[in-house]
């Protein structure tokens, strides 16, 4: 959540394009210098195919859901950000006008730089949409993951959130703080670690016996952050990061939800099921009620017909998951088999058990760890247990949704890194250092004027493509295709085009700093420290 790392496309082919596209594709893309993936929050990140995210870590495409946003972003329009976790329930609370936050934090351990900028926009962007929006200063990270003295994290924060600003965030709509400052998010913290444990460090960190602890106090309050904006009622939350915090994300869903008081799920006899197993069930009471409509069906019919449909020379996991469901559904003989939505005892005090009872209405069963209600769906179950748990002293939290942004690729090629200026453009460098970074950036062009213009060039593992795609075209999709469509088709050279980009971005640059000389004049007014009370005397 605190940090960006930025990578390029993969490569094309070199034939030219009679038909080309702005968009960085969302079906992989090769980062330059990458061959392998790994996501690492405090490390050198690399994807060298994002399909691989999709597949082995579970992040979903973007593109699926774009139609679902109103009026996206064009960093959604383009690919850019190119995949989610549980986006859904922020995309709806934006077409619904429902409340909904969005948030992400920055560590401060440089300056901020054209990759940071990306995270700017999309917290302005869901603020502008009408969410609440948060943008924090991770000094307590900088502090125990980095070594950051508190006199270079107060330098650095100041910086991040003056570009902030600069760039449209709105102070007077939305919440800035810092980690170490910011009491309530400490509590919630303390609160948070509480269902954090070392095995879990271990394994999606690497952390061991050498890791301090100020480094695995600072990862649980980073999850604190992430569910901080549902502190004063649950709602949708989206956390924009790089694809390198989604470790965080993870950890931060799993923990939101041990949080909770109840699980809801559905269910169709006493005993408990995962969710293998309750789809068998559901397949066996949906074919058997259809075949016998307003008979009673029961277990052991279920057991009968799932034993009918059973591969007997089947040993792979699922034959044993079938055969572990059939000899539950033979135990359970004769109990009805019926649908029904379970509440599941996780954290519930037992004031808070008992006020679920009684708000059940209709046909019930209580059990000692779970309650059966058969006249209520699982929307309807799950708003209740919300409320029942918020009235009773609970958080209720809502499990955090996140977007992922492409790395973006750095001006030498390879990896964009703040230990190597020429690799990136500072949002401080002067406006003709920037200008100059540009003029001297890797391009995706032939070696030859006449081979750009007889092959075309090659936008896609092109730095300075990406920074029309990214920053420079802004929300000109027109112009980003004609740029794009001119390099493939061969009828842009990489001397022009680094030239209108160069004088792009110094425009830019100038711009952005005279916002930012704006807002140095009303850094007081705003509710945040820039002088850390951490210093010793």
């Amino acid at each position: 959540m605190t940090r960006d790392s930025h990578t390029d496309d993969e490569p094309t082919d070199d034939r030219r394009r009679e038909q080309a596209t702005p968009r960085l594709r969302t079906d992989g893309g090769a980062a330059a210098g990458a061959d392998d993936t790994t996501l690492d929050p405090w490390g050198s990140s690399t994807v060298a195919d994002y399909r691989n995210l999709f597949e082995e870590f579970g992040i979903e495409e973007f593109d699926e859901i774009l139609p679902d946003v109103p009026a996206p972003h064009y960093l959604m329009r383009r690919g850019v950000i190119f995949g989610h976790r549980d986006y859904r329930p922020v995309a709806r609370a934006m077409r619904d006008d429902d409340p909904f936050a969005v948030l992400s934090g920055f560590m401060p351990t440089g300056d901020p730089h054209i990759g940071h900028k990306l995270v700017f926009d999309e917290i302005i962007w869901h603020q502008r949409q009408g969410g609440d929006a948060y943008g924090l200063i991770a000094d307590l990270e900088a502090h125990a993951a980095r070594g950051l003295t508190w006199d270079e994290i107060d330098e650095h924060a100041r910086d991040y959130i003056l570009s902030l600003l600069a760039l449209g965030f709105d102070p007077e709509e939305g919440t800035l703080y810092r980690q170490s400052e910011n009491r309530e998010l400490q509590d919630l913290a303390f609160e948070l670690g509480a269902e954090a444990r070392f095995a879990e460090f271990e394994g999606i960190y690497g952390f061991d016996g050498e890791t301090d602890v100020s480094h695995m106090q600072s990862v649980v309050t980073q999850i604190a952050d992430i569910l901080y904006p549902q502190l004063d009622e649950p709602k949708p939350t989206v956390i924009p990061v790089g694809p390198d915090q989604d470790p965080h994300m993870r950890l931060a869903r799993d923990v939101a939800a041990r949080m909770r008081y109840f699980g809801v799920t559905k269910a169709y006899a006493s005993f408990e099921t995962d969710d293998e197993e309750r789809a068998l069930l559901a397949e066996a009471y949906e074919t058997l009620a259809g075949d016998h409509p307003g008979e009673t069906i029961r277990c052991g019919d279920a057991a009968t017909y799932l034993d009918n449909e059973r591969d007997r020379d089947a040993t792979d996991g699922g034959a044993m998951t079938k055969d572990r469901l059939i000899t539950m559904l033979r135990e359970a003989g004769k109990e009805p088999l019926r649908p029904r939505v379970r509440f599941l005892d996780r954290n519930a005090t037992e004031e808070a058990f008992e006020a679920l009872i009684e708000a059940i209405d209709g046909e019930k069963r209580v059990y000692d760890e779970h309650i059966d209600a058969f006249e209520l769906d699982h929307e309807a179950a799950a708003a209740l247990a919300r409320e029942v748990e918020l009235a009773n002293g609970g958080y209720g939290f809502l499990a955090p949704s996140s977007i992922y942004h492409r790395f973006m690729t750095g001006l030498t090629g390879g990896k964009m890194s703040s230990s190597v200026p020429e690799s990136h453009i500072s949002l401080l460098d002067d406006p003709e250092d920037g200008y100059d970074k540009v003029r001297a950036a890797t391009t995706g062009g032939r070696e030859t004027a006449e081979e750009q213009r007889e092959l075309g060039g090659k936008p896609d593992e092109c730095p300075v493509y990406e920074l029309y795609a990214y920053l420079l075209a802004d929300d000109d999709d027109e112009f980003a295709t004609e740029v794009y469509e001119e390099c493939a088709g061969g009828e842009r050279l990489c001397g022009g085009c680094k030239e209108q980009a160069a004088e792009l971005m110094e425009s830019f640059l100038e711009d952005h700093q005279e916002k930012r000389e704006e807002w140095t004049e009303k850094l007081d007014e705003l509710d945040i420290d820039f002088d850390s009370s951490r210093k010793r005397t």
